[in-house]
């Protein structure tokens, strides 16, 4: 049933949505219904070790399906959108090769927005003489300086940016002076263009917020019995990128482990940023009017496996 190309154009099935949903178990379920490999888009199961707290699925959850950029990383490294849009580009066209279709599966909307449209970045070079410039300009004048100008030069798109963000506050700047023109206007020249793949979109979410949020509590319990406790210790000694160290489920044990926090303190602070992420999550995907959406508490999980498969082979036979 292995159909990957319309036209020119590679076919991608992503499966998106919050987290808790239950994605990668379905996308294991259609990898082995229609051929296919799986790229992971998520931003933390990038890194090695990182495996209880970022429900990464196990190697015997696979099933034999060949998982692609998961668990790669060393927690000491950075891991950019950037990173990641080449990454897949990469891979893509060598699962094709194999005569594989190809599911997209996780909830960093960024990362699959990024890859879908077909949106290019400008590589971040620390020794560039442009980015050491802005660095110093930045160390001179302030933060609130840097914003002010990105304000003038993409009023839209710094709405999108906190001002304690200085990485992509100079990543803009820098993006601006190289290339004639601003985040916002680079973004809509990628959209205008010819989408580079044939996508169709599914996303998993649960009509009732409560019933995710008891579905998002019940994990972090069961994350708990499963060693999260162990394996957040483990990475507490380890030395971690600013990216790694922002992963829900860690950061909050670590407290735990300084004693600026009880045990219980911790577990409800992790239930509680995971439950405001998938807020954020639902919010990004909302904006997507392609997405099919399913919402499990509404039929049978069974039919709607049923109906997504369905969906999966008229996308990829015709």
């Amino acid at each position: 049933m292995t159909k990957s190309l319309v036209g020119n154009k590679i076919k991608i099935l992503a499966i998106v949505g919050p987290t808790a949903t239950g994605k990668s178990a379905l996308a294991v379920w259609l990898a082995k219904k229609i051929n296919a490999e799986i790229i992971s888009a998520d931003s933390m199961q990038v890194y090695k070790y990182m495996d209880i707290a970022t429900a990464k699925i196990t190697k015997k959850e696979q099933c034999g399906v060949v998982h692609h950029i998961m668990s790669f990383l060393n927690l000491n490294e950075e891991f950019s959108v950037a990173d990641y849009v080449e990454m897949a580009n990469k891979i893509i066209p060598q699962i094709v090769e194999r005569g594989k279709n190809i599911v997209l599966v996780g909830g960093t909307g960024l990362y699959i927005d990024s890859l879908l449209n077909g949106i290019s970045f400008q590589k971040e070079n620390k020794s560039h003489p442009l980015h050491i410039k802005l660095q110093n300009m930045l160390d001179e004048k302030g933060i609130v300086y840097m914003y002010e100008k990105l304000k003038e030069i993409d009023p839209i798109y710094s709405q999108k940016v906190h001002i304690n963000n200085k990485k992509k506050i100079l990543r803009c700047l820098e993006t601006f002076i190289l290339t004639g023109k601003n985040v916002t206007d680079n973004i809509k020249l990628n959209n205008s263009s010819k989408k580079p793949f044939s996508c169709l979109k599914i996303g998993l979410n649960f009509k009732s917020r409560l019933k995710l949020y008891e579905n998002i509590n019940i994990r972090v319990d069961c994350m708990l019995k499963d060693g999260l406790l162990q394996e957040a210790k483990n990475i507490s000694s380890m030395t971690c990128s600013k990216t790694a160290m922002q992963a829900i489920g860690y950061k909050e044990l670590f407290s735990y482990f300084s004693g600026t926090i009880t045990l219980d303190e911790a577990v409800e602070n992790i239930k509680r940023n995971t439950r405001r992420y998938a807020k954020r999550q639902i919010t990004w995907f909302k904006r997507d009017e392609t997405i099919k959406w399913f919402f499990l508490d509404e039929k049978e999980y069974s039919n709607i496996k049923i109906e997504i498969l369905k969906l999966a082979e008229e996308f990829i036979c015709h």
